[in-house]
C-alpha cells in the first residue's frame, strides 16, 4: 500500500483497522482500532497531524489534510462519505459527513451531527451536537431526533463490520470473463436513509 514516512514521521495503523492497498498515508497519520480506510483515500500528514480515532470510516476518494495551526481529527465512530474533504478541522464522535462535503480549517462539528452531501462548512464554523447541517455555506437546519441518531449509529456499525469483513475477506484476484450463473447480490445490512421532519425525543 502507498505508505510514506515524511521527515522521520511514519504513519501508524492499528492492526484491527483495514487500510485498502490503494489508500495513501503520508507522514504524521494515526489510525486507531477498528477503522476502515477505503480505496483512493488520501491522508496526508505533512502539515499537522491526521488522527482517525477508533471505529471510524474514511470512504473512497476522501482527502484528509491538516494545517500548521490545526490537526485534522476524526472522532470515534464517525463516517466520512465518499469524496469528502476534511482540512484542518475537528469531526466529533458518531458524525456522518456526507458524500462530497467539504469541512475547512478550524471548523468543528459536534458529536452525532449529520453533514449533508455537498455541504461546504467554512473555516471556523462550529456546530453543536446532533445538528442536521447543509448548504453552501453550511447552516444548521434543525436538531436530529433520537430515532435519527440511532439510524446514524447503525450506519457506523455497518462500516465497522466492513473493516472486519475486509480484513478477513478481501483478496487480490483476476476478473472472471462472465458472471457465475448463481451469482448472488451482496446487499450488506445497511438501512436506507429516512430523515424525519423534526425531533422525536
Amino acid at each position: 500500500m502507498p505508505c510514506y514516512a515524511f521527515e522521520g514521521r511514519i504513519p501508524v495503523v492499528h492492526p484491527t483497522s483495514f487500510l485498502h492497498p490503494l489508500a495513501s498515508l503520508i507522514g504524521d497519520v494515526i489510525v486507531g482500532p477498528g477503522c476502515y480506510i477505503g480505496p483512493a483515500a488520501s491522508l496526508r500528514g505533512d502539515f499537522g497531524r491526521i488522527l482517525v480515532t477508533g471505529d471510524a470510516s474514511v470512504q473512497d476518494g476522501c482527502v484528509l489534510h491538516g494545517s500548521a495551526e490545526q490537526d485534522c481529527v476524526v472522532g470515534r465512530g464517525a463516517t466520512i462519505g465518499h469524496a469528502a474533504v476534511l482540512h484542518g478541522c475537528v469531526i466529533g464522535e458518531n458524525v456522518l459527513v456526507g458524500i462530497g462535503a467539504t469541512v475547512l480549517d478550524a471548523a468543528e462539528i459536534g458529536d452525532d451531527c449529520l453533514v449533508a452531501a455537498q455541504t461546504l462548512v467554512r473555516g471556523g464554523q462550529r456546530f453543536a451536537p446532533r445538528g442536521l447541517i447543509a448548504g453552501n455555506p453550511a447552516r444548521l437546519l434543525r436538531l436530529l431526533g433520537a430515532e435519527e441518531v440511532t439510524w446514524r449509529n447503525d450506519g457506523d456499525g455497518e462500516y465497522q463490520r466492513l473493516a472486519r469483513r475486509s480484513l478477513a475477506g478481501l483478496v487480490p484476484c483476476a476478473p472472471l470473463p462472465e458472471p457465475e450463473p448463481d451469482r448472488k447480490r451482496n446487499e450488506g445490512n445497511a438501512r436506507p436513509v429516512r430523515l424525519g421532519r423534526g425531533r422525536k425525543d
